[in-house]
């Protein structure tokens, strides 16, 4: 099984090196690596460069913003399952991937997801928040919760058979594909009880307070197109059960 893992990124010159290190490092040979920058200024695109070794296809022109960064990726990858890496997250596992294609196998679901460790950029060891996607179900859509994309595979035929990332959502892209694939067609799905990646705090969609309205009117748009009921109270009840996220200790 091939595995393409894309990574959309713009000026991402202090955390790509990380993201790339973290799949140059998993045992997992048959991966193909795809970064696709916006045009970067800061330097991000020496790196890439310089890492030519470990990617095996990018490009750097200018985009209408990530989803459609993440979907020039999807279009230019040839494996059999696709993945989303973002340029401030990384693998801390080096077999993470191979825990990936042996879930696959092992199940033969359509999809796969695992949990996500949020981290302080400052300390990349310092848990700050930990999303769990084990109790997932397709009830919690309606409340704005899903798995947790970061980990997020699925086969490359359901890209093109089911639709990309639409590019009119500015934050929410991710929730309102899930909820297509998962709740709309009824992709079968594997959930893996591991942490599968680190992601440090302060991305655009982890900036709650500043943009929990946007992810909130995208969210009830997204339930909306696909004939899931909500509304507004059952979206941000959600938040109740964020506060469990947090954890006070260095994990």
């Amino acid at each position: 099984m091939k595995v393409s893992l894309v990574t959309a990124c713009y000026n991402s010159a202090d955390t790509l090196q990380d993201t790339i290190d973290s799949i140059c490092r998993q045992l997992y040979d048959d991966i193909e690596y795809i970064v696709v920058d916006g045009g970067s200024t800061d330097g991000t695109l020496e790196i890439i460069q310089r890492n030519a070794n470990c990617i095996d296809y990018w490009i750097s022109e200018p985009d209408n913003g990530l989803y459609d960064a993440m979907n020039k990726g999807i279009r230019a990858a040839t494996g059999d399952v696709v993945g989303i890496i973002n340029s401030d997250d990384f693998y801390h596992r080096d077999d993470a991937i191979s825990r990936v294609v042996d879930c696959f196998e092992r199940t033969g679901k359509d999809c796969v997801y695992a949990d996500v460790r949020f981290v302080s950029p400052e300390n990349l060891e310092k848990t700050v928040r930990y999303y769990s996607s084990k109790r997932f179900h397709h009830g919690l859509f309606k409340k704005g919760l899903m798995p947790a994309h970061p980990t997020f595979f699925t086969y490359k035929k359901y890209f093109d058979e089911l639709g990309y990332y639409r590019t009119d959502y500015r934050i929410a892209a991710d929730f309102e594909l899930l909820l297509r694939y998962l709740y709309k067609y009824g992709l079968t799905y594997a959930y893996m009880p591991v942490d599968l990646i680190k992601m440090r705090t302060g991305g655009v969609s982890t900036q709650y307070l500043k943009n929990n309205w946007t992810i909130n009117r995208e969210n009830l748009k997204a339930c909306r197109d696909h004939g899931l009921y909500t509304n507004y109270f059952h979206l941000y009840s959600r938040y109740f059960n964020k506060v469990f996220e947090f954890v006070p200790t260095m994990w």
